[in-house]
């Protein structure tokens, strides 16, 4: 089926459900907002007085005029406001949602964030990188986490494979010795997805480095002691990953 263009409407059938409905197997709700909106940074709704609350866009379908229309959400003093944004008549969800998005901009319901004084990230884009990941418990490790549970594996948190050695990994297999390590982009120096920053250069640059090379020196001080390394990006498929790692536990089970 061809993808419909914006302006032409619904006339002759409803909408397909793909165009306003999450997939089943769908990113999180946070990754798909922040990848239709451009980033975290720039899903900023301004409440006045210099705070911002982060916003989510919502797509109902109507069926009596057979019309998806989109909503920008946010919280505001423990309570959930939201504001009419545009119709949107893509036959993807994805689409729909980038569209919204950009029509909220256009229409000044967004606030750009800006860096505060002090900052040393390079932009708001390196900066959200920057708090985006957290050196424990992030995103994509609890989804990890929930996967790796539900399919019946158990492990420890956020702990060292090796008692007297001072390195601590995300999840961790003591009795089969498998060590999995959830690297984020920004501060393991991702070759997909890392950019260099151009403000204090030389310092992030020292301080990245240094943590690749901690790594390379991790996994190989792990791997001479009999354990297992096992390193996902944040950026990787983590039902892929859970695999990976289920299937590597239970190996060394036998």
């Amino acid at each position: 089926m061809s993808e419909k263009t914006p302006g032409k409407g619904w006339k002759e059938r409803f909408p397909p459900e793909r165009a306003y409905k999450r997939r089943a197997d769908a990113p999180s709700p946070a990754i798909e907002q922040d990848r239709a909106a451009g980033g975290r940074h720039r899903r900023n709704v301004e409440l006045g007085d210099g705070q911002h609350a982060c916003g989510s866009m919502t797509l109902r379908l109507y069926r009596r005029t057979r019309r998806i229309r989109a909503y920008l959400r946010w919280s505001f003093e423990g309570k959930t406001q939201e504001k009419y944004v545009c119709e949107v008549e893509f036959d993807a969800r994805g689409k729909n949602l980038t569209e919204a998005w950009r029509q909220a901009r256009l229409k000044g319901l967004l606030a750009d964030e800006v860096l505060p004084p002090g900052s040393k990230a390079s932009s708001v884009e390196v900066r959200a990188s920057m708090r985006g990941n957290r050196g424990k418990d992030t995103r994509p490790e609890l989804m990890l986490r929930s996967l790796l549970h539900r399919r019946g594996l158990r492990y420890r948190v956020d702990a060292r494979p090796i008692a007297d050695v001072r390195r601590r990994a995300d999840v961790v297999f003591p009795g089969n010795r498998v060590a999995v390590f959830v690297d984020g982009c920004f501060w393991h120096g991702c070759p997909e997805h890392h950019r260099p920053a151009t403000k204090n250069a030389d310092f992030w640059r020292e301080k990245i480095d240094g943590n690749k090379s901690r790594d390379v020196e991790t996994t190989r001080t792990l791997t001479d002691a009999g354990w297992t390394v096992i390193r996902v990006w944040e950026h990787d498929d983590v039902e892929q990953a859970a695999t990976q790692i289920e299937e590597t536990v239970r190996r060394t089970r036998l």
